[in-house]
């Protein structure tokens, strides 16, 4: 997925402050795109209906339209490994077809300076469909982390990431023609200082292999980042594959 022209209605720039670059101006433009891959390794695990996976996911967002210096402002980096059972379950009059379990590190690969961001997860995922119409539950749990001590370059450089993140999320698609609606929430489940996300997709053909994507998104943590920033951004761009 790219999406070569989006405008974030708050840019973050906090980050840059904290690290001393006064001098550099974030422009509401950027360009955002996104690298996903999933690799079976072992199928059918010992003849049941269980199979392990490798996936990986890279998110980058570029000021490519800075006339500072262009800078990547942020790219996190996610690698992944789960089992997944296939299912064939009712509920709710909903066919159960996927049940996932599995370990997750995200981090933006910046070691110990002001933009370090990381943290790791066990989660489980649960996937229905029915007709054109799919949606997928996420919870998740973080692995928690030595609280970090003043002057220590080891421990949690974000250890209040629950408060923004919460603790799942819920994807949710219907496809209607060639063209695919989706939505994802996230919500921290709290009744004081509630916070979350969503994102809105729309995709339609262009050509063969080729679909054109409208993206929104109003909360926080788009990246990790903007994990404690609020932000609306909309982006217009291609993609390959969609997530029905």
């Amino acid at each position: 997925m790219i999406l070569p022209y989006t405008y974030s209605f708050n840019p973050n720039d906090k980050p840059l402050r904290e690290a001393g670059a006064d001098d550099i101006n974030l422009d509401n433009a950027e360009v955002k795109f996104q690298i996903s891959f999933k690799l079976p390794a072992w199928e059918q695990i010992m003849g049941s209906n269980a199979s392990l996976y490798f996936a990986y996911t890279q998110i980058s967002l570029w000021q490519m339209y800075n006339e500072h210096s262009a800078p990547f402002r942020d790219t996190n980096y996610e690698p992944e490994g789960f089992v997944q059972f296939d299912t064939d379950y009712d509920l709710l009059g909903l066919k159960n077809r996927a049940i996932s379990l599995g370990f997750v590190h995200q981090s933006n690969g910046r070691g110990i300076d002001a933009y370090s961001r990381s943290w790791n997860r066990l989660y489980a995922s649960f996937v229905f469909e029915r007709g054109a119409f799919a949606c997928g539950l996420k919870p998740w749990w973080r692995i928690p982390e030595d609280k970090k001590k003043p002057g220590d370059s080891k421990g949690d450089d974000n250890p209040n990431m629950d408060k923004y993140l919460g603790y799942g999320e819920f994807r949710a698609g219907y496809k209607w023609g060639d063209m695919v609606f989706a939505m994802m929430l996230r919500n921290n489940l709290r009744t004081d200082q509630n916070k979350g996300a969503i994102q809105l997709d729309w995709t339609f053909p262009l050509t063969r292999k080729l679909k054109g994507y409208v993206q929104f998104f109003n909360g926080y943590g788009e990246s990790l980042i903007d994990y404690d920033h609020a932000n609306q951004r909309i982006g217009v761009g291609v993609l390959l594959s969609d997530w029905l």
